[in-house]
């Protein structure tokens, strides 16, 4: 068999990124999420609670969602990546996650406008996430194996452009000929295509088979192009993996900069995925957007990404990644503090005319600021954490990486939904992302920009 050639091998871990992007921009933020959100408050309004009670409730339901899924994803990811390290292979689980992801988003077509089976779908959803999750942690544990360390913050940036362009190129489809609006039309005009009914919203359920099988396509070149390295030779067993794990967190008191590192992470990151998980809800609930103006949204925001991420992989390999990052984080801050301090109605407690397009402007450019920064400091952070990696235990090391991202992944939702419970309004509810992003910042001030494996 002829040998793959470094450059596919590159080309094949960003289709990853490509493949798996609509998960994240599709069914988190810009469709999936949204339309559950409006399914599951139009339910409480059935129930007998006021509008703005019952979108309340809506959000505490998703917000419960991630925080479960969040909980499962922190528990498994670093024991997972240890026991990867041991035997050496990473292929069979990407490939096991793989089906997780495909078989939880494509099951979403079943999710009925009526939030009759709402509870059932929540779980469907929460199957792909977290294969999603999972077969990510284990992807990104292969980018020292396929760059050099001059290069990793060049390459990871391009692969989360690549990814974003597809994000994007899916949300057009849906947008063009699935997704109805209220009159049953499509953003041209067109019936939802392959004859999908309007009235139950099959177009926009169609979101959940088509995520599934985009990435079922777009994997294949990854899994034809990139290969696992020489095997360890050694037989797994989740024993050896929890004494690998061991061993490595116990070592995290010498290595004080990857400490703090995974620490800030831990609590950027959970804000980030915050923004991403309630951005297009608030848009549907506070800002009382249709799902055609959030996919819009949702086009100008992935398009950001892609373009930002893409200069922002540039600095990161002039001035490394920890600067990017310090930056990023300062602008989401002053962003959540828009979003947080206006409505409809009014902005930072002046009041606005009747109607005014103020609002949705603004939110149109924390979209642009969201998307650009978001991406950028993710890129960002999976080159810094490059530069702790134990060279000998990359899987593992990255196992840690999820973990620090994924140990609170409940936490920015349950945040939201215990906000959200207090004050009794979505928009309120998102303040809480505001502190996690600050606390991640302070901690970034013992972190080494070149890492601790120099």
């Amino acid at each position: 068999m002829a040998e793959i050639s470094a450059r596919k091998r590159v080309w094949g871990w960003w289709f990853f990124d490509w493949a798996s992007q609509p998960y994240h921009s599709l069914l988190v933020t810009f469709i999936f999420g949204p339309y559950f959100a409006g399914v599951a408050a139009e339910y409480f309004v059935t129930t007998g609670l006021s509008a703005h009670a019952a979108a309340a409730r809506a959000q505490v339901v998703w917000a419960n969602c991630l925080t479960i899924t969040g909980l499962i994803i922190a528990f498994g990811a670093p024991l997972m990546g240890a026991f990867a390290d041991v035997t050496g292979r990473r292929m069979p689980w990407i490939f096991a996650f793989s089906v997780m992801y495909a078989v939880g988003s494509a099951a979403l077509w079943f999710t009925l406008p009526d939030g009759s089976n709402m509870w059932l779908m929540l779980s469907a959803f929460g199957l792909g996430f977290v294969g999603a999750e999972y077969a990510l942690i284990f992807i990104n544990s292969q980018l020292p194996d396929i760059s050099n360390k001059e290069d990793v913050g060049e390459i990871s940036g391009s692969g989360f452009a690549f990814g974003y362009f597809g994000g994007l190129i899916s949300l057009a489809i849906m947008l063009l000929f699935f997704v109805e609006q209220p009159n049953g039309k499509t953003l041209i005009g067109l019936d939802p295509a392959f004859g999908l009914n309007a009235a139950q919203m099959e177009g926009t359920r169609f979101v959940g088979p088509m995520t599934a099988a985009w990435y079922i396509v777009f994997m294949i070149p990854y899994f034809l192009w990139v290969r696992d390295g020489p095997r360890s030779g050694k037989r797994g067993s989740f024993s050896g993996a929890l004494r690998l794990l061991g061993r490595t967190i116990a070592d995290l008191r010498h290595r004080y900069s990857l400490s703090a590192y995974l620490g800030s992470s831990m609590l950027y990151r959970d804000a980030l995925n915050g923004l991403y998980s309630f951005g297009g809800v608030y848009a549907r609930l506070v800002l009382e957007w249709d799902l055609i103006k959030i996919g819009i949204f949702g086009i100008v925001s992935v398009l950001a990404s892609a373009i930002f991420v893409y200069f922002g992989g540039k600095l990161d390999k002039r001035l490394g990644p920890k600067p990017v990052i310090c930056g990023c984080i300062l602008i989401l801050i002053a962003v959540c503090a828009l979003i947080v301090g206006m409505d409809r109605t009014q902005i930072f407690g002046i009041a606005l005319p009747e109607g005014s397009s103020l609002p949705d402007i603004l939110f149109f450019g924390c979209g642009v600021l969201i998307g650009g920064m978001g991406g950028t400091l993710q890129s960002a952070s999976r080159s810094l954490m490059v530069r702790h990696t134990a060279p000998d235990h990359p899987t593992e090391s990255f196992g840690l990486y999820g973990l620090s991202g994924r140990a609170t992944a409940f936490l920015a939702p349950m945040l939201i939904g215990v906000a959200t419970g207090i004050f009794g309004d979505a928009r309120l509810g998102v303040s809480p992302v505001i502190g996690l992003f600050i606390l991640g910042l302070i901690l970034l001030r013992w972190v080494r920009p070149e890492g601790d494996q120099t």
